[in-house]
């Protein structure tokens, strides 16, 4: 992601681009943090809106929130492209959000033997591992498009307890 690429996207000079952020390194940081404030408040709206409900969460609306922060909003391919180019601290919003959230949302609801922290990381990790190789593996696999998210609302729907047991 080159200001000059941005820039010709979306109609503005390297130049202008540069006075308002700096650097690339700069326009990638505000990316983040928005990505990262966007997606949390759109999670913790949905979370606190089932729990006003009927005071559980919806498993699948939650999961496919994540997801597709992940796959359409970008976040998958934001991230691995700091990884990868060597800028895992741009990551530092993101991930200041998701314990802000994650913090937020435990007081008063942490189930007992069912972290919020070990959900948190399992879904995130399922999601950004669809984004990157979702869809191939799932027709390597001749799986339905879907099973990633399946599998993470199974995650959050089965009683800790039993996981692992065969009845």
């Amino acid at each position: 992601m080159t200001l000059k690429a941005v820039g010709g996207r979306i109609g503005r000079t390297h130049a202008n681009l540069l006075h308002h952020f700096g650097s690339a390194e700069g326009l990638q940081r505000a990316l983040i943090a928005r990505m990262a404030t966007y997606i949390t408040s759109t999670i913790r709206d949905a979370v606190l809106s089932n729990r006003e409900g009927d005071g559980d969460p919806d498993p699948r609306r939650i999961v496919d929130l994540v997801f597709d922060a992940f796959d359409s909003g970008g976040a998958g391919a934001l991230a691995s492209w700091m990884i990868l180019s060597g800028n895992r601290d741009a990551l530092d919003p993101i991930l200041s959000a998701v314990h802000d959230l994650v913090d937020e949302l435990a007081v008063g609801m942490q189930p007992a033997g069912r972290p919020i922290q070990d959900e948190t990381l399992h879904l995130v990790l399922l999601a950004l591992g669809d984004t990157l190789l979702g869809a191939p593996m799932a027709r390597a696999l001749d799986l339905p498009r879907s099973k990633a998210r399946d599998l993470a609302v199974a995650m959050l729907t089965v009683d800790p307890d039993r996981r692992g047991h065969c009845d």
